[in-house]
């Protein structure tokens, strides 16, 4: 997707904040005993009302208005009959189109009470995404975003 005006922007923002807002009403929606198929919905109806559509259903055909894994589901989960347990680590990806633009976000959250290797994997995680985005810039090379990523995942093992 190219960005060649001021109106392009301004619509890439508008989708850009409606996937974070749904991510962040799902996050905060997330509790034991739900289903993902559940928390999918939440995400649809928030999608729905902005006036967006699920990116995944849209261009792949996904059986589901978001991602949802849970723990050992690396990426793009289906949502489905999965309920969610204390302890566990939730992955939630919302991707949305609006106006023929698009916009991708992610986050993961744990579910209460959790291990001290959760609660690390998390923060770590945290810690790599903003090395990396401290590598962005102009006239920088975008290899430089997962070479310092790489490089702080190998010294915090």
């Amino acid at each position: 997707m190219t960005i060649s005006n001021e109106n392009d922007l301004i619509c890439l923002k508008e989708v850009g904040r409606i996937v974070a807002n749904a991510l962040e009403e799902m996050g905060k929606a997330l509790e034991p005993g739900m289903t993902t198929s559940e928390l999918d919905r939440i995400g649809r109806k928030f999608l729905e009302t902005a006036g967006a559509r699920s990116a995944p259903e849209l261009a792949y055909a996904f059986p589901g208005a978001t991602c949802i894994s849970v723990n050992e589901e690396i990426a793009h989960g289906i949502p489905g009959a999965r309920r969610i347990e204390r302890g566990d680590l939730v992955n939630i990806d919302v991707s949305a189109e609006k106006s023929g633009f698009f916009a991708d976000t992610g986050a993961s959250f744990a579910v209460p009470p959790v291990p001290r290797s959760i609660e690390r994997l998390c923060r770590d995680g945290r810690r790599a995404m903003w090395t990396g985005l401290r590598q962005v810039g102009a006239g920088k090379p975008i290899a430089g975003i997962g070479q310092a990523i790489g490089t702080f995942a190998r010294k915090n093992g």
